[in-house]
């Protein structure tokens, strides 16, 4: 499916940096598998184009959390990127309170096991009920469990990329302040403020972080967060020069009289 433009739309349509072709990746929120289905989705499109300059994906944020396998997820991400500068991983709100309840900060952890931060103890073999019963032993078995190189590395995520005229962040963008100006808080937490505006921003902001059935295209905006975690399916964004299309994957449980297994659907 390409994007459309909306009535009101800018007189140019936005473009990449020449010769850039990015994939932005929606919230995976601890779906290895539908992450794993989306790269390998992404490698066979790019295959079908011709050449480009550079071909990056960017991870919109909250690669944790909700899920069941965000141990997983953040390390298929950080092997990706340490071997490759192809892959932009930027930070969410969920990495945000994941690296906070760790450091011990007073309240986060309890805040964040009601936001799926249990999940993610799970992945790390922690019982959340050990976060319930007393936070340090929960603390100091986290902060044991997540190694040292993916704890140092989510806590130096940038919270923004650009190409051209499209700027990606994981929740959106205080409207009408500069972008040098927009804080970290706005960056990885706005939302009705930043959903409803229709100003222009002076790029097209693309993000995750709101929940939406299908992608939301706005001539200020494009929001991919489908729910993965929820609905299973993950959407990625292909940008290219001034063209796009969504490529949202699912996986889709076979019946019981064909193999038992799962496949992978894309479209």
């Amino acid at each position: 499916m390409a994007l459309g433009r909306t009535a009101g739309a800018r007189r140019a349509r936005p473009r990449t940096r020449r010769g850039e072709r990015i994939y932005a990746i929606g919230d995976v929120h601890g779906r290895l598998d539908l992450l794993e289905a989306s790269l390998g989705e992404i490698d066979r499109h790019s295959a079908t184009l011709p050449p480009a300059d550079s071909v990056h994906v960017v991870l919109l944020g909250d690669l944790v959390d909700r899920g069941p396998d965000s141990a997983g997820v953040l390390r298929l991400v950080h092997e990706i990127q340490s071997r490759s500068g192809l892959l932009v991983a930027l930070k969410g709100n969920h990495e945000e309170l994941m690296v906070r309840a760790i450091d011990g900060e007073p309240g986060v952890m309890r805040t964040w096991m009601k936001v799926g931060g249990a999940e993610t103890l799970m992945s790390y073999g922690i019982d959340p009920a050990m976060a319930d019963a007393d936070i340090m032993p929960a603390t100091k078995a986290l902060a044991q469990r997540v190694p040292r190189a993916i704890l140092d590395w989510l806590r130096a995520l940038p919270l923004t990329a650009q190409s051209g005229d499209y700027l990606f962040c994981h929740a959106g963008i205080r409207p009408g302040l500069p972008l040098a100006r927009q804080s970290r808080e706005d960056l990885l937490w706005i939302r009705e403020e930043f959903l409803r505006d229709e100003r222009d921003h002076g790029v097209v902001v693309v993000h995750g972080h709101s929940v939406s059935p299908e992608v939301e295209v706005r001539t200020n905006r494009i929001g991919i967060d489908t729910g993965a975690y929820r609905t299973g399916i993950l959407t990625a964004l292909f940008l290219d020069g001034a063209n796009s299309e969504v490529l949202p994957v699912t996986l889709v449980k076979e019946s019981t009289a064909m193999s038992g297994q799962e496949r992978v659907a894309f479209g």
